[in-house]
């Protein structure tokens, strides 16, 4: 492990001296190997996905996991949008002269080596890599058994790229041991790697969170909310629901709870059952939404729970502030989105929900890298600090200070 670590920080420093545009002509041979490889990644994810059928994966896992030639495109897409992008190193931040007379600049600089653990999904495998080039970041990969056939063969073909464009293959380096113990041992390896990037279920964010020693941006569960206010505009409410729930219940920015205010709820709650009944939701609800509409029942556990699928809790709350409530109560912190007419509503929401992306009168489902303009995302980060929300290119930078001097001394 020490010594696939210490190759990998290595290379990560031949794209000090590699140009912007070095960067972008390089990511675009990578976006063309992948459309002209795309039979052989179907065939490496169609091993993938026969073991998932035997293993008897959810469904939610499974559409994670599979790929097609439109979602194999859309990986190369989001390479070339990568590649579109300003350059976000060497960018001069700030720059000031200080009472000495030193000039001083705050450049952006990549991080070094970032390590990203993630599951299910290998689009993660060349989204994630291409970001990490495009910011002059080496990357160490390390998915999920269930796609390791999908995953190798994406790095494979990145890594070819590399090599014909005389770079170490190590820039995007998949991790040789993938077990437990492996990332175990790379969350500890803060020699020679500056940052980790966990990416998929609680149990995993949990474990490395309380275990590395390299710093951690955590993309933790996406916990969504949808509260419709007494104001709101009910045919876009309807529509706004159903996208946020069942375009792709899959997804970290898929609602799990639709909140409405009491003041309507007898009048709308039909409506809601009607359109999601039509897209075939499991429908579960608190005491009150089922005095209206005949739907399983929601404890408290469910309010509680990311479920991924097509599954919706309904709870009626008392206005605004009830709302509020009880995303502060469940809310992971990821996306949470209000309909209202009211600008007065639709403040307060906003001011007061604490979360990476707040919306007024659109799904969440918009929170992603590629719907935000940064080609694609490293992760939905729901830390504090460092980066929030999608985090694209400039995610993957830090500073450091230019201090040019004409002889001073203190």
């Amino acid at each position: 492990m020490e010594n696939f670590l210490e190759k990998a920080k290595f290379a990560s420093r031949a794209l000090a001296i590699l140009s912007g545009s070095e960067r972008n002509r390089i990511l675009r041979e990578m976006a063309e190997a992948l459309r002209s490889n795309m039979m052989n990644i179907i065939e490496a994810n169609a091993i993938d996905m026969k073991k998932a059928e035997e293993e008897d994966l959810s469904s939610s896992l499974k559409d994670r996991l599979m790929l097609d030639e439109k979602r194999l495109d859309a990986m190369a897409v989001a390479i070339e949008e990568i590649a579109a992008l300003k350059d976000p190193i060497g960018r001069v931040i700030e720059g000031w002269v200080t009472e000495a007379g030193l000039k001083i600049e705050k450049v952006s600089i990549p991080i070094g080596v970032v390590g990203i653990i993630y599951e299910s999904r290998p689009n993660v495998t060349s989204d994630t890599a291409a970001l990490c080039f495009k910011s002059s970041n080496g990357c160490v990969l390390k998915g999920g058994k269930e796609a390791e056939h999908s995953n190798k063969i994406i790095a494979d073909v990145l890594q070819q790229v590399l090599i014909r464009n005389n770079l170490p293959r190590e820039l995007i380096a998949l991790l040789p041991d993938s077990s437990r113990e492996g990332v175990a041992k790379l969350i500890k390896m803060d020699k020679y790697v500056d940052l980790i990037v966990p990416r998929g279920g609680e149990t995993l964010i949990r474990f490395v969170s309380q275990n590395s020693s390299v710093p951690v941006v955590k993309h933790d569960k996406g916990q969504c909310h949808l509260y419709i206010d007494k104001d709101a505009n009910i045919e876009d409410a309807l529509k706004i629901a159903v996208n946020a729930k069942v375009q792709r219940p899959s997804a970290c920015n898929s609602i799990e709870t639709l909140l409405v205010d009491s003041t309507i709820a007898t009048e709308v709650l039909p409506l809601f059952k009607e359109v999601f009944d039509r897209a075939h939701t499991q429908l579960k609800g608190c005491e009150q939404t089922r005095e209206v509409i005949a739907i399983e029942r929601a404890s408290e556990e469910d309010f509680d729970t990311e479920y991924l699928a097509n599954i919706l809790n309904i709870r009626v709350v008392d206005g605004v502030d009830g709302a509020i409530s009880h995303i502060v109560r469940y809310g992971s912190g990821h996306s949470e989105a209000i309909i209202t007419e009211n600008i007065t509503a639709a403040e307060r929401f906003m001011n007061a929900i604490d979360a990476a992306a707040v919306y007024v009168n659109a799904s969440t489902r918009f929170t992603d890298g590629g719907a935000f303009g940064f080609g694609a995302e490293v992760g939905i980060s729901t830390n504090k600090l460092h980066a929030r929300g999608p985090m694209g290119v400039e995610g993957l930078t830090t500073y450091k200070y230019k201090v040019y001097g004409k002889g001073q001394i203190r």
